[in-house]
């Protein structure tokens, strides 16, 4: 009897570790079908072609927040993004010009491999997020990036966060871990989850 008690138990624990896990695969899932990320690659990392690489971010969002401001879903966000590219790359070649650069920048709406990332009020997993991408030159500089759907590209407080992240779609016990309102590990489970994703991404 009691070993019959023994493999219930561990059956019990096999059932509650593969519920956790698919929770934290659907929250990932989540994110990954929520969120558009903005990309912005430097030339190199000479200072002027770091100081240019910020004039074409302003640029960019210059023309892109308040557009984004108003899109209710991740793939309206993306076919007003789609449509539009010719007029983002014209913004982003227009500050590179006025800035005295003979570079020429390229715009994709891409799925790409990101690292996690800390945000002052919120962090991100790793993981494969649709980007648009912006590669000025050879664009093989640092690079810069920002949440571009939901509009979080500035500085928001920690509610302001998750107040976004909830008109995005996510959950909230989601959104509280992003913003760091719950334990490390959910935290870390997620981006361990991103990794394996972007290591299989390629």
């Amino acid at each position: 009897m009691r070993k019959w008690w023994k493999r219930l138990a561990v059956f019990a624990l096999l059932a509650a570790a593969l519920t956790y896990g698919a929770g934290l695969l659907k929250d990932h899932n989540l994110l990954e079908e929520n969120l558009l990320r903005l990309h912005v690659v430097a030339n190199s990392d000479t200072q002027a072609d770091q100081s240019v690489k910020l004039r074409v971010r302003d640029a960019v969002l210059n023309v892109l927040s308040d557009a984004m401001g108003a899109m209710p879903t991740l793939e309206e966000a993306k076919a007003y993004l789609q449509t539009h590219l010719p007029e983002i790359r014209q913004a982003a070649n227009t500050a590179l010009k006025q800035a005295g650069s003979s570079l020429e920048a390229a715009v994709t709406l891409v799925k790409e491999a990101f690292p996690q990332r800390i945000y002052d009020t919120f962090r991100l997993p790793a993981g494969v997020y649709e980007t648009l991408r912006i590669t000025i030159g050879q664009g093989e500089g640092k690079n810069w990036w920002c949440v571009l759907f939901p509009t979080l590209c500035v500085p928001a407080s920690s509610a302001g966060f998750e107040a976004a992240a909830v008109s995005a779609g996510m959950p909230e016990d989601l959104s509280h871990t992003l913003s760091g309102q719950t334990p490390d590990i959910r935290f870390r489970l997620l981006d361990w989850l991103g990794e394996i994703k972007c290591w299989l991404n390629g």
